[in-house]
């Protein structure tokens, strides 16, 4: 591929030379003509010219239509072939019938109310002795294709009827279903090495949430390099292993998460990458019921794009910034589908040595209960903030709405299209000190 480009780039540069040294001798020639022939000459030579230039303007549009191309090829790679795995998946009649026979089996009993959708089992506490109950949680939770296991107590399973007439259902009926939703119920993970799902649920507005996502930002005002930028990121939070803690349902995992966040120029002749952040951590996290936590020891470095470099190289003072950080999130979910979390952390081996340590994150997340009828989606919003010591403790606001569409969902992976604003420092490592402001829409895929 290398040989051909480099016999390509000596054809064109040959050919421009010889069309070059054609016109000379062209021009020449009409000289001795007649003055008037001259001019004609000088004219075709002219056109010429502008038709050469009206091509290298068309190659340039061409060349940012080919950037945009690549990011909707890019989006549509990362979030549309890893749900064509759902096909795949064991599905919920294998899932009952692989838990009525193993619990028939191991203990002799029956669960009249076990009940399988979309991989979670859900179970009543009531059928479910005190002595056999985290024996048979675990077994359920250890099934291939199960995501989660979750008990219900009375008041968290819907009353429903059945009726001849298109009517309005009962009020006690509304009433049951409201306390349904107004209710959240214990859950067990599968346990072992390489687990399903997560204890910790990923913070859906954090701007540095390791994850997969591809979004389009439009600045407000200045930005450093651009209005019309294009946001990607690689990575996820991966546990290597989940336990229970002695004979309680309250469960810890420990793992991996490690991400890259790339900011393009999308208005430059080659979509120029703008700045890399790396962040790659060990984490910990627990969940006993409602409550959770996540706790890491991270390391972030930050890195210019070379295009960008070499034009900006004469206004920009780099930042060699890198350093390595230690924080803690805790989490409780509330009726109705809403969570509230907040934590803290501090830096330390940083670069350069003037920053200062420490910072606080919070917010609010509503995971909608309710999905919609004409689609297998549901609603979703958040708004996370962080307050910097280094930034003088000013708040930096991130906020996002959307949908996410549970018939992509496998394994406990979602995807998830949603609108979004930012106003604070900016989250790009090289650029914590610019304030900045924008709008946005990504396409977000969790596993």
């Amino acid at each position: 591929m290398l040989l051909l480009n480099v016999t390509e780039n000596h054809h064109v540069y040959y050919t421009r030379q010889k069309r070059k040294l054609e016109n000379v001798q062209f021009l020449q020639k009409c000289k001795h003509v007649n003055r008037q022939a001259y001019v004609n000459c000088l004219v075709l030579t002219s056109n010429q010219k502008a038709a050469h230039s009206t091509l290298a303007v068309q190659k340039r549009r061409g060349s940012i239509r080919h950037a945009v191309r690549r990011f909707v090829l890019l989006t549509v790679t990362l979030f549309w072939i890893p749900a064509t795995s759902i096909a795949a998946s064991p599905d919920d009649v294998y899932v009952a019938g692989y838990a009525a026979g193993s619990l028939k089996s191991k203990f002799g009993i029956e669960l009249p109310s076990l009940v399988v959708s979309e991989g979670v089992i859900s179970v009543s506490v009531e059928d479910l002795t005190i002595e056999n109950r985290v024996e048979i949680l675990q077994l359920l939770s250890e099934i291939p294709g199960v995501i989660a296991v979750e008990m219900l107590s009375a008041a968290d399973q819907p009353v429903t009827t059945v009726s001849t007439e298109p009517e309005t259902p009962p009020a006690s009926n509304q009433t049951a279903t409201i306390a349904s939703l107004a209710t959240t119920s214990p859950v067990l993970f599968p346990t072992g090495l390489l687990p399903t799902g997560h204890l910790f649920k990923p913070l859906l507005a954090d701007p540095r949430w390791a994850h997969f996502s591809a979004a389009y930002r439009n600045y407000v005002g200045n930005n450093l390099d651009g209005n019309h930028n294009g946001s990607v990121s690689f990575g996820e939070t991966i546990p290597f292993y989940r336990a229970n803690l002695g004979q309680t349902t309250i469960q810890w995992e420990t793992g991996l998460q490690a991400a890259v966040f790339s900011d393009f120029n999308l208005g430059a002749e080659s979509s120029d990458l703008i700045n890399s952040d790396f962040i790659a951590s060990v984490y910990a996290s627990m969940r006993a019921g409602k409550f959770s936590a996540f706790s890491r020891i991270y390391h972030q470095s930050s890195h210019l794009g070379d295009e960008f470099l070499l034009r900006t190289q004469t206004e920009l003072k780099r930042i060699n910034l890198s350093y390595e950080g230690i924080d803690l999130r805790l989490s409780y979910e509330l009726p109705y589908g809403f969570r509230v979390y907040g934590g803290g952390g501090g830096i330390f081996h940083k670069e350069p040595s003037t920053l200062k340590p420490w910072s606080v994150q919070y917010g609010v997340e509503l995971r909608s209960p309710w999905r919609f009828d004409f689609a297998a989606a549901r609603p979703i919003m958040a708004v996370d903030l962080k307050n910097h010591e280094q930034t003088n403790w000013n708040a930096d606001v991130s906020a996002r709405a959307g949908i996410q569409f549970e018939n992509f969902q496998t394994f406990g992976r979602k995807l998830q299209f949603m609108l979004e604003y930012f106003n604070g420092n900016s989250p790009t490592g090289q650029f914590y000190i610019d304030k900045v402001e924008y709008l946005g829409i990504g396409a977000h895929y969790h596993y």
